[in-house]
């Protein structure tokens, strides 16, 4: 018979197998097997020869992988190249393309994964309408870097409340997203920053583990892959163009890119090991906001603002430009009789919010006089000013042009 590898982990035992996989090469599994018909196997011996552990653990680490620590059974998987010396163009075109001008963080966001794996990264989100930008090749080449450590899900595999497959996991990579409910971007958000997670399988009672996963998102919807609201900075977004031919030995017709990045991945790892990182740790999520800030999220965050605070919006602004002043002013009452005039239905409760919850604005503290404008239609601005009394809020153009 072959020689066949089992372990007993706790009172269970399983035995080691080599799954095939589709495109070629083998996944290692863990298979629970029978007592009894290891019994049968090998004889009433065997089982005694078997290696035993108290449990199992995750402890990430690419450098200094220990399989076993403290008699429990690592779960993370260690990733099988060996650094060396050497040049990587096609990795280096590869990370320009995606990153663009802001390749050193993209560089740094590299490095944190595969030597401080636990620290907490900005989601990020790749997002183009057009085909063949190199998406996906990026995340092939995540996971030829980091191997089993990388799982691909759906946004179906997101929502499942079974997550035992993915708990462990370095990175968390989602092509072709499309999480645009409410409770898809809380649970995304909350997942990026928590410390730890319950794990639930079919038919297995839940279990706390630590949890330091990343999320790596694509989509082509560029306006609403995700709900991402104003003032949220755990989002990284990236705008990707499409490949041109022959860039920087980046070519979108060359089939083989992909393993050539596989085999520049050593010299890679050699560099980011000698690398010193272009940033310090600014935020709990490694990044100071104003780093990842990009257009692109900007164009989300826009996108994903209800038609009341863009109207809101857009009259204020519009007032601010009419009466050539910089800043406006105005009681909840001003507003929604603004609104109405535009034919816009709005009530109090609803402009309150806006104002005091998305637009951060807060009541003067007592009841004073304040200069306001109202519709006017006789006067050559369509605005006129009028003076009212009231605990009034006061808004910038600077803040509703940087929404």
């Amino acid at each position: 018979m072959a020689h066949e590898d089992f372990i007993r982990v706790g009172t269970t035992l399983y035995k080691i197998v080599n799954q095939p996989r589709i495109n070629g090469g083998f996944v290692k599994k863990r298979i629970v097997w029978n007592n009894e018909t290891l019994r049968q196997d090998y004889g009433k011996d065997f089982i005694a020869t078997v290696p035993k552990y108290d449990g199992f653990c995750t402890v990430p680490n690419h450098v200094n992988y220990q399989p076993v620590v403290d008699k429990f059974l690592n779960l993370y998987e260690p990733i099988g190249h060996q650094p060396k010396e050497g040049e990587f163009p096609h990795i280096e075109s590869l990370i320009h393309h995606i990153f663009g001008e802001q390749y050193e963080l993209g560089i740094d966001y590299l490095q944190l994964l595969y030597l401080q794996p636990v620290q907490k990264l900005p989601i990020l989100l790749m997002v183009s309408e057009e085909r063949n930008t190199g998406k996906s090749t990026f995340l092939n080449f995540l996971k030829a870097v980091f191997q089993n450590n990388v799982t691909f899900n759906t946004n179906e595999d997101f929502r499942s409340q079974f997550n035992a497959d993915w708990a462990g996991k370095l990175l968390i990579v989602v092509d072709e997203v499309l999480l645009n409910r409410r409770e898809d971007s809380e649970r995304l958000k909350n997942l990026s920053t928590t410390l730890s997670y319950k794990v639930e399988a079919k038919g297995k009672d839940r279990d706390e583990i630590s949890f330091f996963a990343k999320f790596v998102l694509c989509s082509n919807n560029e306006l609403l892959p995700v709900i991402i609201d104003v003032g949220e900075t755990r989002y990284w977004v990236r705008k990707i163009n499409r490949l041109e031919r022959k860039i920087n030995r980046l070519d979108s017709d060359d089939t083989d890119f992909l393993q050539k990045l596989k085999a520049e991945i050593p010299a890679f790892l050699y560099f980011l090991q000698h690398r010193t990182l272009s940033t310090q740790k600014e935020s709990r999520m490694w990044f100071a906001p104003k780093l990842t800030f990009t257009p692109a999220l900007q164009r989300i965050i826009r996108s994903n603002r209800n038609k009341i605070e863009l109207e809101m919006s857009e009259l204020c602004l519009e007032v601010m430009e009419q009466m050539v002043v910089t800043e406006y002013s105005f009681c909840i009452n001003d507003m929604v009789c603004l609104l109405n005039n535009t034919g816009c239905k709005a009530d109090k409760s609803q402009v309150r919010r806006i104002v005091q919850d998305i637009w951060k604005l807060s009541p003067a503290p007592n009841s004073l006089t304040y200069l306001t404008y109202q519709i006017d239609y006789n006067s050559f601005r369509n605005y006129s000013p009028i003076k009212r009394t009231g605990r009034y809020y006061t808004v910038t153009k600077e803040l509703l042009t940087n929404i």
